[in-house]
């Protein structure tokens, strides 16, 4: 039974701090906030215990995994503060704000030995890693291109992305790493940012975005994102090879259909948003990521898949501002 710790008790926390209490594997623990009473409340639903203290988290001995899900810019210095007392650390997405912040703490994060996995839980969606597995199987022969769809329901609030990095940082970091997983290392990135929200405009972000990502054997794969879609929370997957194509379609509560003489084929909304669509993966990632503990193997996504989503994201912020091809 690994005993894992959840820093920070916003959204994420919450379905983290889920995901663990309901993992037969894993106990709740430990929940830490800095933030007014929001670790107890969290704490209190699973019978876990609650610090407004993060840094006691480190120093706890009943602690054996921390989940980090605190703000961006402390990413890396939770991490390292987890790895030096030892305690393996699955954390969210993006692993900066800035490469830069990377790049300065570089050589700590080079020496971590201790497990550490990033949570890019799109990996573990069935779905994605069937057709994945598909791909690495040769069902489709040599794989020539990669179509990655991701649209949210609604957009955040202009608040949110003022703080968030921006939608490469934010929301397409999944998409890039999903682009990692089929392609590898990236060489080409190129990205259009479009803008039809203007409190999001005045933000200085785009709410929507094409980007072209190219590997040094010429396999494209592009991205299409929107943080708004009138159909629901769109998530789709299209792998083409020399020799077939594999489909990964949304998702809905049934699979009815309704037929009259007004619709055909009609069919119940996608799942409403990453809380339910992708809840199986974050119980698949949190599975993995315990069993590289105690099968004591390497956990992926790691602190390389991490640095360079980011990288790519950082490559296509460039390219909406130049208009130009980034290379890599």
């Amino acid at each position: 039974m690994l005993n894992i710790a959840v820093i920070g008790a916003g959204r994420i926390g919450h379905v983290h701090a889920k995901t663990i209490a309901s993992h037969p594997d894993a106990k709740l623990a430990l929940i830490a906030d800095p933030f007014g009473d929001a670790a107890e409340k969290l704490a209190a639903e699973y019978g876990a215990a609650h610090t407004t203290d993060v840094d006691s988290v480190f120093t706890d001995e009943g602690v054996d995994a921390v989940v980090i899900g605190s703000p961006t810019p402390l990413h890396i210095p939770h991490l390292l503060a987890a790895a030096k007392a030892g305690k393996a650390v699955l954390c969210e997405k993006p692993i900066a704000l800035d490469m830069k912040d990377v790049e300065a703490a570089q050589a700590e994060l080079d020496a971590v030995e201790v497990p550490v996995m990033f949570g890019f839980n799109r990996r573990f969606d069935p779905s994605f890693a069937t057709l994945h597995q598909a791909v690495a199987d040769g069902k489709i022969g040599n794989l020539e291109t990669l179509l990655i769809i991701s649209r949210d329901p609604s957009a955040p609030p202009a608040e949110y992305v003022k703080v968030s990095g921006g939608i490469f940082r934010d929301m397409t970091i999944h998409d890039f790493d999903m682009a990692r997983f089929f392609l590898g290392d990236i060489t080409e990135v190129y990205a259009v940012g479009q803008n039809f929200n203007p409190a999001i405009k005045e933000a200085g972000d785009s709410d929507a975005a094409v980007v072209t990502l190219k590997n040094a054997d010429g396999v494209v794969a592009t991205i299409i994102n929107n943080r708004h879609c009138a159909s629901g929370y769109d998530q789709r997957l299209e792998a083409q090879g020399a020799t077939g194509t594999l489909n990964a379609d949304n998702i809905r509560a049934t699979t009815v259909r309704l037929n009259n003489d007004q619709l055909t084929d009609a069919a119940e909304p996608y799942l409403d948003f990453f809380l339910q669509r992708y809840a199986d993966a974050y119980r698949l990632e949190l599975t993995s990521f315990i069993d590289a503990i105690n099968g004591g193997t390497k956990p992926l996504p790691g602190i390389k898949d991490a640095i360079e989503a980011l990288r790519l994201a950082e490559a296509a912020t460039e390219s909406v501002a130049t208009g130009k091809v980034v290379h890599l």
